[in-house]
């Protein structure tokens, strides 16, 4: 069974009207996504950065389809050299940044938004638990092809799981909760709006 997810909201009967609304949603998406990389929130043991977060969030409100032509558009527009990564900078961008230690995290940033759309078509972003659940899900999904490619790249003889999943639990557990707040919340807005 398919649920609605919250981009189906902007649906028109208009085709041409319908595309115009996915191309500005695609556009969103890749901005929003972009804006999320930058945004550093001090905290210990590393600043937590709200990519994870931004992807998770697009993928749940925009579905499978959506979601995966919005990540693979910003990955495009990575790798051609724009300055949209959480670590990338005038020295290191584009194709040189996605293949270092950040590459597979970006793998699971794909993954995670499909299997987030998947699951909010399913109604998982309707409850509190269930999208907690969606959240954890999807940051499996990240850091799976992560850390597989760190090990790859430096050597599994190195502190794989210190360098790349522990020093991020403690932010990723708090944008878990706020997206688990966030998204059925704004869904008891919007059937508060209809009824």
């Amino acid at each position: 069974m398919q649920n609605r997810v919250l981009s189906d909201l902007l649906e028109s009967e208009d085709k041409l009207t319908l595309r115009a609304r996915q191309v500005l949603m695609v556009a969103a998406g890749i901005l929003l996504l972009a804006i999320a990389a930058k945004i550093k929130v001090p905290m210990w043991p590393v600043p937590i950065t709200m990519g994870t977060f931004a992807v998770l969030a697009i993928g749940a409100a925009y579905g499978a389809r959506l979601g995966l032509v919005t990540i693979l558009s910003y990955m495009i527009v990575g790798a051609l050299g724009l300055d949209v990564f959480a670590g990338s900078s005038a020295q290191t961008f584009g194709l040189t940044y996605m293949l270092g230690g950040t590459g597979g995290y970006l793998v699971g940033y794909v993954l995670a938004t499909v299997v987030l759309g998947v699951l909010a078509q399913r109604g998982w972003d309707r409850s509190v638990g269930w999208m907690a659940l969606a959240m954890l899900i999807g940051n499996a999904v990240i850091y799976l092809p992560g850390l597989a490619w760190l090990g790859q790249l430096y050597g599994w003889d190195k502190p794989i799981l210190q360098w790349g999943l522990t020093p991020f639990l403690i932010g990723d557990a708090i944008k878990l909760a706020l997206a688990a707040v966030l998204l059925p919340g704004i869904w008891k807005l919007i059937d508060r709006a209809r009824g």
